[in-house]
């Protein structure tokens, strides 16, 4: 047995020992099918009150969720997340592959759906889409700060067709409402660490009358572990304003502002000789110094919820003004520093994007004592977004001679459908959602076209197409169910895809956007007091999926590629070892495992036989969290990935060897005070390692690095 699979496989095993003798006593086949057990927690976006577990609860708000494979991330489980560490704010998400990198930038993959940017996500605050646009441009470089989120939502696969049609599921952020038993508390919270690490959360709340309010200042700030050049800062601040909270007609207004900069310190590579950057001597190395990366992004929202007397209506508005600017040198390669004429200029980009949208959605109970739900809504979102592309003609200029220049935009308007049928322990909810998708690229100067003789590109795409799905969950004795799901999905084609910048790059008129369809077939149970089992069985068949192809002449094209099949199995266990000593202790120990088991192949296209990149074989995640009330939390938290390839060609220079990582973090509230203290060391056994690897090359992860700080509650 491999060595790194030893010690989660014993956690694993101890969970399932210890739960037996309660298993075979919880219920006997007589008891009547009940619902899975739930625990109450703070802010919902969409309903004030509700009752929810390790999963999301059967009805929630205006969404319907039973039938679907749901996970709760719950960070009030945890010691305080320090840093925005998104390797322990995924400990209990099987599925979710995390490519990591020292920026503040994020890249989450799905069952091997490529990681980059979250692209093959839907990523959601509080239900309002967070993507530079949802399908032209769909990259998240902006996520909350994890301290002013209550809970990420995670809706599996196609599953998520409430919120879109993207592949991989949704996350759904959850933020903090005002609190409402008090009219004002506070915390300022600070934290300092290796390579000269600081970060502050400070936030305000309370409620007066009707109204309540919740504000926060966030910053953060390191110099980086690389030699020069990986240094990050940035700033955000949050107002949220809500009327009525406690009421049946609710009002929540926010308005925030984000911006941070970072330093691309550029990739490694395992290749020794002149002007490379090697892996295994220089890993601290930059190999760029004057790459630099700037994001702005302004926001408003504001959203109206109201209880009706058999269901429930919600509908959000909002407006989002996101700058990404980057300026990188030319003349390098993978792992190599730029040399030659060309290290004397750079490439800087500038995107803007000016979204509005708005969705509304409903829900009504129905049918004798209201056991059927019905729910529908619709969203109207548009974007434009002006691109500017230039050559400086220094390696750090930050303005040059504009090299392209173009317009997209893009309309989307879909309406989607569900109904929950309940026949006793059976319900089925069939569902639709009818994709309505306009996007436009205009170029108004392409400098490398124009010398290459060749005309301007412009699209105008059109996208009309039903999306259907099926949800089926049977109620088990022993507080177990089990669940169905069947869903189409698509991921429109982007813009760089419709209109390619590149001189000599064409565009087949018969492109065709991905398809994809997700099949889950799982069960989840309590089956005793602290003890919560999950598994599933899934298959995820990606065809027509879109990439570059090689022409005679040196020319490329971008086109339908091929299909990939990604099947696999998902299991979970979390036990809480105090249980034994029954529901009253305030200590408790929980020990947790979940493992991911997949087989990724291209079945047709280029690729056929190669394996997709970031699809590791297994993924497992395993630990141990002690909490005593809410005074005192410690825990020992492992990821294990397999091997994977940083592209999809297989290439030896772009493989990811396995590695297993460890983080003990810990926080404790001092007694007779309102002070906490947190500190920890992430990758506790100092593992040598890497998880992202990118055109410029290898990007080493942080050896072992620690953190100290405190808070001060008022």
């Amino acid at each position: 047995m491999p060595t790194n699979l030893r010690l989660p496989l014993c956690i694993l095993a101890s969970a399932a020992i210890a739960a037996l003798p309660f298993t075979a006593t919880a219920d006997d086949a007589s008891t009547p099918p009940v619902q899975l057990p739930s625990f109450r927690v703070e802010a919902e976006a969409e309903a004030d009150h509700f009752v929810q577990g390790p999963f999301l609860p059967d009805i929630q708000g205006t969404k319907v969720n039973i039938g679907k494979k749901t996970t709760i991330l719950d960070f009030d489980s945890l010691p305080r997340i320090n840093g925005n560490n998104y390797r322990q704010a995924l400990a209990e998400a099987p599925g979710l592959v995390l490519s990591e990198e020292t920026t503040p930038l994020l890249s989450i993959g799905y069952r091997g759906l490529n990681p980059g940017r979250v692209q093959f996500m839907q990523v959601l605050v509080d239900g309002v889409p967070i993507h530079a646009d949802q399908f032209g441009y769909p990259e998240a470089y902006y996520s909350p700060p994890l301290d002013t989120v209550d809970r990420i939502e995670f809706t599996r696969g196609g599953a998520a067709l409430m919120y879109g049609p993207q592949p991989g599921g949704s996350l759904n952020y959850i933020t903090h409402r005002p609190r409402t038993d008090r009219p004002f508390s506070g915390e300022t919270m600070h934290s300092f660490g290796s390579d000269n690490a600081y970060a502050t959360f400070n936030y305000v709340d309370g409620t007066v009358g009707r109204f309540g309010y919740y504000g926060y200042y966030h910053h953060r700030e390191t110099d980086g572990f690389r030699s020069a050049n990986s240094d990050v800062k940035l700033d955000g601040y949050y107002g949220r304003v809500a009327i009525d909270a406690m009421s049946a007609s609710r009002w929540l207004f926010t308005a925030e502002s984000f911006q941070e900069e970072h330093g691309e310190a550029g990739g490694l590579t395992f290749a020794t000789g002149p002007g490379r950057v090697n892996f295994n001597t220089e890993r601290d190395t930059a190999s760029r110094l004057y790459d630099r990366f700037n994001l702005r992004r302004r926001a408003a929202a504001v959203i109206w919820e109201r209880d009706l007397a058999n269901g429930t209506f919600a509908t959000r508005a909002w407006a989002i003004d996101y700058t990404r600017a980057s300026k990188r040198q030319n003349g390098g390669g993978f792992g190599t520093l730029p040399t030659g004429a060309a290290a004397n200029t750079n490439s800087i980009e500038r995107q803007q994007f000016n979204t509005y949208g708005a969705e509304g959605r409903l829900r009504l109970d129905w049918g004798p004592t209201n056991r059927h739900v019905f729910t529908a809504g619709t969203q109207v979102f548009t974007t434009r977004s002006p691109r500017t592309d230039a050559r400086g003609n220094t390696a750090d200029a930050d303005n040059g001679d504009v090299q392209s220049r173009s317009l997209r935009e893009s309309f989307y308007a879909p309406v989607f459908v569900e109904n929950l049928f309940r026949f006793g322990s059976l319900s089925v909810t069939p569902g639709v959602r009818f994709e309505n998708v306009r996007e436009k690229v205009t170029e108004h100067f392409n400098l490398a076209k124009q010398n290459a003789g060749t005309p301007l590109g412009g699209a105008h795409d059109r996208q009309n197409l039903p999306l259907f799905g099926l949800a089926v969950a049977y109620d088990l004795p022993v507080k177990t169910q089990t669940y169905l799901n069947v869903s189409q999905s698509y991921r429109p084609i982007i813009f760089t895809q419709a209109v390619p910048t590149g001189g000599t790059a064409v565009v087949p008129a018969d492109l065709q956007e991905s398809r994809a369809s997700n099949y889950e077939l799982g069960v989840r149970s309590q089956p005793a007091r602290g003890l919560v089992l999950d598994a599933s069985l899934f298959y995820l068949d990606f065809d027509n999926q879109i990439g570059s192809v090689s022409l005679p002449g040196g020319r490329s094209s971008v086109g339908n590629v091929g299909r990939s099949v990604h099947r696999g199995v998902e299991a979970s266990v979390h036990y809480n070892l105090f249980s034994l000593f029954g529901a009253t202790s305030r200590h408790e120990l929980n020990v947790y495992a979940n493992a991911m088991l997949l087989r990724a192949r291209f079945e047709s296209g280029p690729q056929m036989g190669r394996t997709p990149q970031f699809a590791p074989e297994h993924l497992i995640r395993t630990g141990l969290v002690y909490s005593l009330g809410e005074t005192t939390k410690v825990s020992l938290l492992g990821t294990f990935v397999d091997r994977v390839f940083g592209d999809d060609n297989n290439s030896a220079e772009r493989a990811i060897p396995a590695y297993s990582v460890w983080d003990l973090t810990a926080e404790t509230k001092i007694p007779g005070t309102r002070f906490r203290v947190i500190g920890g060391t992430n990758n506790l056994l100092d593992e040598n390692y890497y998880s992202r690897v990118t055109n410029a090359g290898i990007d080493p992860a942080p050896r072992r690095n620690y953190y100290v700080g405190a808070s001060f509650e008022f």
